[in-house]
């Protein structure tokens, strides 16, 4: 999969872009003609939360969550991770974007005078924010900043990061981005390691990148997986995705093909062999029991 971060470093003639210390960047990303993925369905991950504004366009994240249409006027939240994006290659696509990771996250939330109050409400890989007229005028006032021949001060981009956070933390209405900012500032390791895993382990992930998700080394990441699953993270996760899979061919009716894809097997050949020595029978057997 590719780091969505990255590749869009890699094109600055498509973006204007805006560096505020090694972990944040802030892209307007806007010409038709950029096609940092070039195919229709593209797999990106994410070690860092972000946030973006639609201008123009839509696309469609696909996560093991469901599927979220963006488009014109639309203000999101994406929680680092995976997911498969589904791009419209005879429209533009228009936005600002920022990337943020966690400890930025926390750290702005922490200066509020008012903590912010636990919602208790679940929060999507992929969360909606409240546009007000306050929101608004802040992406306004980033265009004005791309549209300049020189590029901010640092200390101003950071005000600036720390802005969009606090706007969106201060109005009530983002409830599930709340809950969200909640859980990065109060919840267990255990239980981020488990909420990550739950979320992406349909995604084909080095463990690497699953190591970064869970802000872990490797090591630390292999350890801590170790005695929260009782099992190692590569066990785990062609258990998971070969159940998850069994469940798409019994339940859902999909083709073995769309179960493979679905569950993170890039090859159907490796996932028919693993399926069949796990469960005893091919995945079209399973297809083809359903069926009748």
């Amino acid at each position: 999969m590719v780091n969505f971060k990255e590749r869009v470093l890699c094109y600055p003639e498509y973006s204007k872009q805006f560096s505020c210390g090694e972990s944040l960047i802030t892209i307007f990303n806007c010409p038709p003609e950029a096609r940092l993925m070039k195919t229709k369905f593209a797999g990106l991950w994410s070690h860092e939360n972000y946030i973006f504004y639609v201008l123009e366009g839509k696309k469609v994240w696909h996560t093991a969550h469901g599927s979220y249409e963006i488009s014109e006027g639309s203000c999101v939240l994406v929680r680092k991770g995976a997911c498969i994006l589904e791009q419209f290659f005879d429209i533009g696509f228009c936005l600002v974007l920022f990337f943020i990771p966690d400890q930025f996250i926390c750290d702005t939330l922490k200066s509020r005078s008012v903590p912010i109050a636990k919602t208790g409400r679940q929060y999507e890989p992929v969360i909606s924010i409240r546009s007000t007229e306050t929101l608004k005028s802040f992406f306004i006032s980033m265009y004005a900043y791309f549209s300049g021949t020189t590029a901010p001060d640092r200390s101003l981009l950071e005000l600036k990061f720390r802005e969009l956070i606090l706007n969106i933390a201060e109005n009530r209405d983002n409830v599930e981005a709340l809950s969200y900012f909640c859980s990065l500032m109060n919840e267990p390791q255990s239980v981020a390691l488990e909420r990550i895993m739950q979320d992406n382990y349909c995604f084909n992930l080095k463990l690497e990148q699953y190591a970064a998700l869970c802000n872990r080394s490797l090591s630390a990441f292999k350890r801590d997986f170790q005695k929260q699953f009782n099992s190692t993270p590569g066990k785990w996760l062609l258990e998971k995705r070969l159940q998850q899979s069994l469940a798409l061919l019994s339940n859902n009716g999909k083709s073995v093909s769309e179960a493979a894809f679905e569950t993170g097997f890039e090859n159907i050949s490796h996932f028919s062999r693993c399926f069949k020595q796990r469960f005893g029978f091919s995945p079209q057997v399973a297809k083809n029991t359903a069926a009748s």
